[in-house]
């Protein structure tokens, strides 16, 4: 694949013998990606190269969303797939409203202080309820979880990759 992808969800399993699959789903539009007529591209170790996928149908199901593909019509022909990544091309995601964004455009992101002093890198964002988690990587201790709101991160530039924070009292003791 030349082209950046994304991973919107992961087929985990067969559900029942009709050819549906199980998929957890890595996307907060799962309404659009997995809506009748969507192309998905699937990787998997066992296939030569990507393949697309149409899907046909698809329903929330248990924590999971089944989805069945065009033309496979039987546990035979989608068992073979589990484990498979469902990709779209990184320029078919959604826009998304204004200081709202992708996790992937900012995991790699420099960390500053108000002053331009260096915290760390972003490396990945948590999702525990209430508020998002920056978890930042400083160049030498433990990970710094910064909560996601407008009185600790004052600005994400993600064309410069920088994020700009206000660091709580009391955070790095």
């Amino acid at each position: 694949m030349t082209e950046p992808w994304i991973t919107v969800g992961t087929i985990v399993n067969t559900q029942g013998i009709g050819g549906e699959v199980r998929v957890i789903s890595h996307t907060d539009f799962p309404e659009q990606r997995f809506t009748k007529g969507s192309v998905l591209t699937l990787e998997h170790a066992e296939l030569a190269g990507p393949i697309k996928l149409t899907v046909e149908g698809s329903r929330p199901h248990k924590g999971f969303t089944l989805v069945k593909f065009q033309d496979l019509s039987s546990i035979n022909d989608v068992e073979k797939y589990k484990g498979g990544q469902l990709k779209v091309a990184k320029t078919e995601l959604a826009l998304l409203p204004e200081d709202t964004f992708y996790i992937h455009d900012l995991i790699g992101c420099e960390v500053v202080d108000e002053q331009g002093s260096p915290i760390g890198v972003l490396i990945d964002v948590l999702q525990p309820g209430a508020n998002d988690v920056y978890v930042v990587k400083p160049p030498q201790g433990n990970d710094i979880l910064l909560p996601v709101i407008r009185s600790c991160i004052l600005e994400v530039r993600i064309p410069a990759k920088l994020v700009i924070a206000r660091i709580p009292e009391g955070l790095l003791d």
